[in-house]
């Protein structure tokens, strides 16, 4: 029996591209050919895609500038040709859409090819090429309950299957959370997004030096932040006498997130959702410039169960974080009540759920 194929269209970042590998490793054990369909800045986030193989085509985001907006629309252009030109080749049963401007191509081939389309969107806020294409999807999937801009002519279409996660992240729901004994080592873990957070590299360890030192004395500190602001941040730290292990990206996060005790990131779809997923409380601070405020609307997976807190990026200042800091570091029980209420809140099953649906609309 001929194995079918799925193409998944993503890119853009690991938002979009984390997801979609999860999807993929399902789609493989149930025996399906998986093609990834990016462009070549979804590669960059791409590496170890659990893919058949990774095709790129052009594509590119519009913007209102009449001078790139010309040379953009004629490249997406030619990334729709281009996919239609693939999916002759190796007719897809479905087309599965992680959003990002370079899943638009073969989104669009698909509807040319009438080859039936899924849509996957991470956030609360469907994502503008999802949107532009909702209304040809067979069914929009989606990882939080809230889906705001969803057309009204398909919100019967629209199915809650959650977001689905990595392997290494789905194994950290199996382990406790780590006790914090009174006086022990507090495990705190600083992740900016993928492609990390200014803003985190300077607030969070000014923060953190202003801490009481028996405090500071207590914590392990795991931080990314970008490549340019490492050696500040080492500075900053060993100048406040702290622990700490400063990249800018950790390959171990499974590891790294199940041995903390409080985290402190970005609200993308993905962070929020392996916080419920692994259980872990968090403080979140949603990038103020994300398209729709669709970051403050994530965090609600989180703060609806009394899960996290949140600053805007107006309110994330150093006396602010170090006051919330101290209060939370300083109640174990809390943060383990915390934890509780986000593991209880996720929905681990989500990789399987998107599957199953792809399979209902395959051809």
């Amino acid at each position: 029996m001929t194995k079918k194929v799925v193409v998944i269209a993503a890119g853009g970042t690991g938002g979009h591209l984390f997801p979609a590998a999860a999807f993929a490793e399902e789609m493989f054990r149930r025996n399906w050919r998986v093609i990834l369909m990016t462009d070549a800045r979804g590669r960059r986030y791409a590496e170890g895609f659990p893919a058949e193989r990774i095709e790129d085509v052009p594509a590119a985001s519009l913007s209102a500038n009449p001078f790139t907006a010309v040379p953009a629309l004629f490249k997406i252009w030619r990334g729709v040709n281009e996919a239609k030109r693939r999916f002759t080749e190796l007719p897809p049963a479905l087309v599965a859409g992680f959003g990002g401007y370079p899943s638009f191509p073969a989104l669009m081939a698909a509807r040319a090819h009438k080859v039936p389309i899924l849509i996957h969107e991470q956030n609360s806020v469907l994502g503008r090429v999802n949107r532009t294409m909702a209304t040809s999807a067979s069914i929009v999937a989606c990882g939080f309950e809230r889906l705001d801009r969803l057309p009204a002519k398909v919100a019967d279409r629209k199915r809650v299957v959650g977001n689905p996660v990595r392997s290494p992240i789905l194994a950290v729901r199996e382990r406790p959370y780590p006790e914090a004994p009174a006086g022990g080592r507090l495990n705190l873990l600083i992740i900016g997004g993928s492609q990390g957070a200014r803003v985190f590299g300077e607030v969070i360890p000014a923060a953190i030096a202003s801490l009481p030192q028996a405090l500071r004395q207590r914590l392990d500190v795991v931080h990314q932040v970008r490549a340019e602001q490492v050696d500040t941040a080492k500075k900053a730290y060993a100048k406040a006498k702290v622990n700490a292990e400063v990249a800018p990206f950790f390959t171990d996060m499974g590891q790294r997130l199940g041995a903390c005790h409080l985290v402190i990131s970005r609200a993308g779809a993905s962070s929020v959702t392996e916080l419920q997923v692994a259980g872990r409380p968090a403080i979140l601070i949603p990038f103020a410039a994300a398209a729709d405020d669709h970051q403050t609307a994530n965090a609600e997976g989180l703060t609806a169960v009394g899960a996290a807190d949140v600053f805007t990026e107006q309110e994330f200042e150093p006396a602010a974080l170090a006051g919330l800091l101290e209060r939370r570091l300083a109640d174990p029980h809390g943060l383990a009540v915390r934890a509780a209420a986000a593991r209880a809140a996720a929905k681990p099953e989500a990789a399987k759920s998107l599957a199953d649906l792809a399979e209902s609309v395959a051809r």
